[in-house]
């Protein structure tokens, strides 16, 4: 260790934030494994250039904030030690147990597992996850702690190597945290990824908040005073807690409802912790006298908790003033374990396992977690499968002998059928509900006992997949579909693929048809072919993922000169030549004197520049409907250089109802050239069918949205 070194955090810190909920923690093993871990590191690095060791002893630390036993802390301090030291297996259980010899050994399999985020990787690795989890939950709550301190400390590494990590993140480490209830982390790890992926659309969303609180001034100080004074009135002792929402869950609001942030309601959230059960009910009732609830935004997880150990009462309630916000109501029991969801089976307290009634044996969760990917063959279906959101809305159904099962709303018998047992679900042939017969496309409602009918050789049809909505459910009966004659069904969708590509003057290429399934997320070429052959999808939609602009459009057209939504009376707006926002971009505007509004795309690098100047900002975004084809954008195009190549791809353009304005040649070589092809278009979605068109040609060697953000107009400030 080189003069000036130095750990963040020593031994002796470390034990004693161990002995906060656990003064009778071995105290001795937490140091002899601190010393070996620090000696096996030796002089070790980082990428910013700090000793290595700094990270285990960071990773064992987040672990204390969750109070977890001595095996799970002394594993995040050699978690690196078999893999990038000369410390050896035999050697960790030697001198520190079978145990922690194995959590050690499990952690270093998943860090090998070399995540990627496309999809088949994502499947394959969700099930090498899988496959870990159920020997000891703990390897898997010291990687998600080992992910989170490396986010907090992305900075240091490269930036490809950033984004490789952060879409990891995203992609399976966050969904998992969240699936085993530990939500808090789950909010990090997203806006931490958030921060790296999208930092503009993050900012962007922060600077929004500050405004807002010049705006309204502090709203989470009031109304949780507010909730404070109402409690009390009724005698209900309990504390409140209030905060805003984590940018990235607000960023993903705005995204599936395609709202500006003005018109976002709930981004408040409120938390009410009481010291039993019925305190609970009795403030829900003050809540609901005091402010006004919100239809179909009420769940009761107490009554009915999720698997992982999870309950609270949720509600949304809006003020005289309409904006909403969502309260969860819980008990200190239940907090601790929404705080740490399986993990909670491992916490301890004041030197003892915690006997928390709430939280869930991990065996029997993982279990039953297992269990419904265990049959998955097909990595698309698996993955359908276990990203299920953890907060989506449920029936809770009973069986005949009164066990209940849990589906979504909207599930139909079909999917109560494969909750069951995929085996009941395959042999299926009707239901009763509340004892009567009922057709299986029935919704099914809360409370209800469902009994399956089955019968032996029945195998799923086609129209069920109309029917349920469950991936479970779907996944076994399109695998059973397609497994039936999966070569007659790729035979067939060949012919109707080489139908549908006919009617609009093209070839199904095997190009084009690779084209088409990477555009609608396939597996494969054949794999599209199948499901074409097994109707599961259409020739139209496999023509529309190519060539989108060969088939009829519909709908209203927008006035160009009123196409943007959020402008005063009479105020005018012009596009920014730098990033040239599209119809369905998010938009912002800036004011400039004399010159109305310009209109920028929300992640344009320009808007750093009005950073300090919010006033300037307007919250705008594009009228619904069809626009006109008058919306420059330009694609950077490198073609191959062969004879026509360039008349079929302006051709192409011209057929996809696109206008080419102008052509610039960027650079000629022998075998190819590169240019900028400067479009007219009508929206987002024209602009990317038409990339897609273009990249199934075989001429294109590459293709991409380019903006010149050295370009714009002379500024005059508003």
């Amino acid at each position: 260790m080189k003069d000036g070194d130095h750990l963040e955090i020593t031994a002796d810190d470390l034990i004693a934030l161990v002995h906060r909920y656990n003064p009778k923690t071995n105290e001795p093993l937490i140091r002899a494994a601190y010393d070996y871990g620090r000696d096996m590191h030796a002089d070790q690095r980082r990428h910013s250039g700090e000793l290595y060791f700094n990270h285990p002893v960071a990773v064992a630390a987040i672990l204390t904030e969750q109070q977890l036993d001595d095996a799970t802390i002394i594993t995040a301090l050699l978690h690196d030690t078999i893999e990038d030291t000369k410390a050896s297996y035999a050697e960790v259980a030697r001198l520190f147990g079978d145990e922690i010899a194995g959590l050690v050994d499990g952690v270093t399999k998943l860090t090998n597992l070399q995540l990627n985020s496309t999809e088949t990787k994502q499947a394959e690795n969700f099930r090498k996850l899988f496959m870990a989890m159920s020997k000891d939950l703990r390897v898997i709550l010291v990687k998600l702690s080992d992910r989170l301190h490396n986010m907090r400390t992305i900075r240091a590494m490269r930036p490809e190597k950033q984004a490789q990590k952060a879409r990891e993140t995203m992609d399976i480490f966050a969904p998992l945290a969240g699936r085993m209830g530990m939500q808090w982390m789950r909010e990090e790890l997203e806006d931490l990824a958030f921060r790296v992926l999208n930092p503009d659309g993050r900012a962007s969303i922060i600077r929004r908040f500050i405004n807002l609180q010049k705006e309204t001034g502090d709203v989470i100080q009031r109304i949780t005073g507010d909730m404070r004074s109402e409690l009390d009135k009724a005698g209900i002792d309990a504390k409140v807690f209030g905060r805003a929402k984590k940018p990235y869950s607000i960023w993903r609001k705005m995204q599936e409802k395609d709202q500006a942030f003005s018109r976002l309601s709930d981004i408040y959230g409120f938390r009410i912790i009481t010291d039993n059960e019925e305190d609970c009910y009795r403030t829900l009732g003050v809540i609901h006298q005091r402010w006004r609830a919100v239809p179909g935004r009420f769940k009761d997880y107490i009554s009915q908790p999720k698997s992982n150990g999870y309950r609270s009462i949720h509600t949304t309630v809006s003020g005289r003033d309409g904006k909403r916000v969502e309260v969860q109501i819980r008990t200190v029991q239940m907090h601790d374990v929404a705080e740490t969801g399986v993990a909670a089976h491992w916490s301890y307290r004041d030197g003892v396992r915690s006997k928390n009634p709430f939280a869930v044996d991990p065996a029997k969760w993982i279990t039953t977690l297992t269990e419904q990917f265990d049959a998955e063959d097909d990595h698309q279906d698996f993955l359908e499968a276990v990203k299920l959101e953890m907060y989506s809305d449920q029936v809770f159904c009973f069986t005949p002998k009164g066990e209940v099962v849990k589906l979504p709303r909207g599930a139909t018998p079909i999917d109560f059928a494969f909750a069951i047992h995929t085996r009941i679900g395959m042999a299926c042939v009707g239901a009763k509900v509340d004892h009567m017969r009922v057709p299986l496309w029935t919704r099914l409602k809360n409370g209800q006992s469902v009994d399956i009918i089955t019968a032996e050789g029945q195998s799923p049809q086609g129209t069920w997949l109309d029917i349920a909505v469950t991936g479970k459910a779907r996944a076994a009966i399109r695998r059973s579909l397609r497994e039936e004659d999966k070569a007659r069904f790729v035979k067939l969708g060949r012919e109707l693929a080489r139908s549908a590509f006919e009617n609009v003057g093209r070839k199904a290429t095997d190009k084009a048809l690779s084209t088409a399934a990477k555009a609608m997320r396939l597996g494969g070429r054949n794999d599209l072919l199948a499901r074409l052959g097994s109707a599961e999808i259409t020739g139209r939609a496999v023509v529309q993922a190519v060539y989108p602009e060969l088939l009829p459009q519909e709908g209203v057209q927008v006035d160009a000169k009123r196409a943007v939504i959020g402008l005063s009376p009479g105020q005018s707006f012009e596009r920014a030549p730098c990033c040239q926002p599209l119809p369905g971009e998010r938009i912002v505007g800036v004011t400039f004197k004399g010159r109305g509004v310009v209109v920028h795309a929300i992640d344009c690098d320009r808007m750093s520049a009005y950073e300090d100047q919010p006033e300037r900002w307007l919250d705008l975004h594009w009228h619904d409907g069809s626009h006109p084809a008058v919306y420059g954008a330009t694609l950077d195009v490198t073609l191959n250089n062969s004879a026509g190549a360039m008349g079929r791809i302006c051709t192409l353009i011209g057929e996809a109802q696109a206008n080419i304005s102008d052509l610039q040649f960027v650079d000629r070589k022998p075998d190819f050239y590169r240019l900028l092809i400067y479009l007219e278009l009508r929206d987002v979605a024209h602009l990317h069918s038409l990339m897609l068109t273009l990249e199934a040609e075989s001429d294109v060697a590459a293709i991409a949205r380019y903006r010149n953000m050295s370009q714009s107009s002379a500024e005059t400030p508003a």
